[in-house]
């Protein structure tokens, strides 16, 4: 698909959702949404245009008039930004990223220097490029899978342990799937990209609804509420920072409240895992390296 269509169709989307006011309600509506005329009036072009916009016509907006229709379908900094990076990306503008994501040393060392804490480098597609013991416990050994399986959002859909951990897993996967969506606007002709999109919405229901609103999202930070199976329930705080040198990796690390049950759970998780009787999981691989 040419990505101008990504990009009319990231508008409709976004119209689907937005609803008409009280006295346009009681009209006769076949689709759900404003129609395009009324966000063409919202915006202050002609319905021509919006039309054309939506259609992926090989057209060039100024940015004024894309930060109208932004405004006219209500769209947050997320959703504002995926929509200039197709429009960049689109009518063949094919991004070129190099294939190998590689993880600096020192940045190796720092996941290795909070070891007490589950962090985690995330990359393109949200791959996970490398991951400190903490995280290999609390989530999945991930250096262990074979390197086309270590990304969050393929686990986090697919595998049945992962839906048993979150305890508001459909929060977290749509996350993940929004976060996904975003990269796919920055690097869409990532053919690994495509395949992992393809293989997620043959094998869930869940993906191929969500996919299919288009939503976009990178959260700065929150909270994840989990259920281990080794030390029962923790509420773990995460912020989500931007390596300055590589704008496709994400740093995540994972905290629990100084004197938190939690975080007497991170630390049982740890001693549990360093016993002689779980000596098998109390090393899992370190980092993982792309070949």
């Amino acid at each position: 698909m040419g990505q101008s269509i990504e990009f009319g169709s990231f508008l409709s989307a976004m119209r689907a959702r937005l609803q008409p006011d009280p006295a346009a309600a009681l009209t006769t509506r076949r689709v759900p949404g404003l129609r395009r005329e009324e966000v063409a009036r919202l915006a202050g072009v002609s319905t021509d245009y919006y039309t054309r916009l939506e259609q992926g016509r090989n057209i060039a907006p100024s940015r004024q008039v894309l930060s109208s229709v932004a405004r006219a379908l209500e769209l947050n900094d997320s959703e504002s930004a995926h929509m200039f990076a197709l429009l960049e990306n689109c009518g063949g503008k094919v991004s070129n990223p190099p294939s190998v994501q590689r993880v600096r040393a020192s940045m190796r060392q720092l996941l290795e220097a909070v070891g007490e804490v589950p962090a985690v480098v995330l990359g393109r597609r949200t791959d996970v490029l490398a991951c400190n013991r903490m995280a290999s416990l609390l989530f999945a050994d991930f250096p262990a899978m074979a390197r086309e399986q270590r990304n969050y959002t393929r686990w986090i859909m697919l595998d049945p342990a992962a839906r048993v951990l979150f305890r508001d897993w459909h929060s977290a996967a749509s996350d993940a799937v929004a976060t996904l969506r975003a990269d796919i606007g920055r690097h869409p002709g990532d053919p690994a990209a495509t395949a992992l999109v393809g293989e997620l919405a043959v094998n869930s229901e869940d993906f191929r609804q969500w996919w299919a609103r288009h939503t976009v999202a990178r959260k700065a930070s929150g909270t994840l509420a989990l259920r281990h199976s080794v030390v029962g329930d923790l509420a773990l705080d995460f912020e989500h920072l931007l390596l300055p040198d590589d704008p496709d990796q994400h740093l995540r690390i994972y905290t629990a409240k100084n004197g938190s049950p939690s975080q007497d759970a991170l630390k049982l998780l740890s001693a549990w895992a360093g016993s002689p009787e779980n000596s098998a999981v109390s090393n899992p691989s370190k980092g993982i390296t792309s070949p």
